[in-house]
């Protein structure tokens, strides 16, 4: 038995089409999985710290390389603006008082000014160097003993608005807000019977919990990736429908 083949048209100008599919699967495989990834990390963000984190999140950033035209070869890269933030909790890292300190100064809610009970611009209402300068702060050792509560002597401002609300002075420094809460009057009395405001928490060193998985997103993109490729070769080549 003898079986001979025929090759139909133009072979090299085949070959030539079917590399210009190629390498438009690949470019758009890249594309779509680098947004993939791009959106898991910043979902990662949200998902561990909830929307206050929405900075953070968007700060996950991506570009594909070549950056016009087609290639076989792409690259596709995911970056974040913030990477020491990030790499901190991927880690879980320890972090400790630097330049001989003693302790970490974390700012309390009544302290930052997006804190829970704040409002208002960024940074701090009160910074460690006022409070030292002030010397109005007094300190609270925990129960358990690792460290202290920073705090500043509380008194009563002038009353103001139409509603007269009592507003709260931390040492002269700074008024701490109490937001449009229910009860707010109620709390702010509270605040003033025990006369004093917590504006910093003193440790020796804060370990950070592990919340995100940046090296499991780059694996399972990796893994979807060739999958991806020969899906959107088949539909750039004709061979199924797009």
């Amino acid at each position: 038995m003898r079986l001979t083949a025929t090759i139909l048209g133009d072979l090299r100008r085949q070959l030539a089409a079917e590399v210009r599919a190629g390498e438009r699967a690949a470019m758009t495989a890249i594309r779509a999985e680098t947004e993939q990834v791009k959106q898991e990390l910043r979902r990662q963000v949200t998902t561990a710290f909830g929307g206050n984190a929405r900075g953070i999140a968007n700060a996950w950033r991506s570009q594909v390389f070549p950056r016009s035209g087609q290639s076989l070869r792409p690259a596709g890269l995911v970056w974040t603006k913030v990477p020491k933030v990030i790499d901190a909790f991927e880690r879980g890292a320890l972090i400790r008082a630097k330049g001989g300190r003693r302790f970490l100064a974390i700012p309390t809610g009544f302290n930052a000014a997006r804190g829970r009970r704040g409002r208002g611009g960024k940074g701090l209402r009160v910074t460690p160097a006022q409070m030292v300068a002030s010397g109005q702060g007094f300190l609270r050792p925990f129960r358990s003993g690792r460290g202290f509560v920073w705090c500043l002597p509380l008194r009563q401002g002038e009353q103001t608005g139409r509603r007269r609300r009592t507003r709260l002075i931390a040492g002269g420094l700074a008024e701490i807000g109490t937001g449009n809460r229910k009860g707010r009057e109620a709390w702010a009395r509270g605040m003033l019977q025990r006369g004093m405001v917590p504006m910093f928490l003193l440790l020796p060193q804060v370990t950070l919990a592990k919340r995100l998985d940046v090296k499991g997103a780059a694996e399972r993109g990796l893994r979807r990736l060739p999958g991806r490729f020969v899906a959107a070769w088949e539909r750039e080549s004709g061979r199924v429908a797009p």
